[in-house]
């Protein structure tokens, strides 16, 4: 079982997609994704989620991120937070989003 304590570690908030862009270099399908949470500034992330989002309607999307896992290295690209979303058939995965506008970088509680 999870503890409190251990829930509390995980900082997750609310972020606003800025740029999103084809991942050439992953080994599976990804976009490479520069979101703004506000305070805490710009942070990239690769993301797995070519299947139901273009670029296109990923940008100015507001999404839910772990922040503070220490940056992953895949490819040449440095991602910096973990783009949270429901992982469904054949790993389909759609992203989890506020139900209105928040302000960047809201914690997730």
């Amino acid at each position: 079982m999870l503890s409190w304590e251990d829930f509390e570690k995980v900082d997750m908030r609310v972020g606003t997609i800025q740029e999103a862009r084809p991942f050439e270099g992953a080994r599976n399908p990804a976009y490479q994704l520069w979101i703004d949470f506000g305070e805490l500034g710009v942070k990239k992330s690769s993301a797995q989620i070519t299947q139901l989002y273009t670029p296109e309607t990923l940008v100015g999307r507001q999404v839910i991120a772990v922040v503070n896992f220490p940056p992953k290295q895949i490819a040449n690209f440095f991602s910096e937070c973990l783009v949270l979303g429901i992982v469904g058939a054949e790993k389909v995965v759609t992203l989890l989003q506020p139900e209105r506008p928040v302000k960047n970088g809201q914690r997730i509680a």
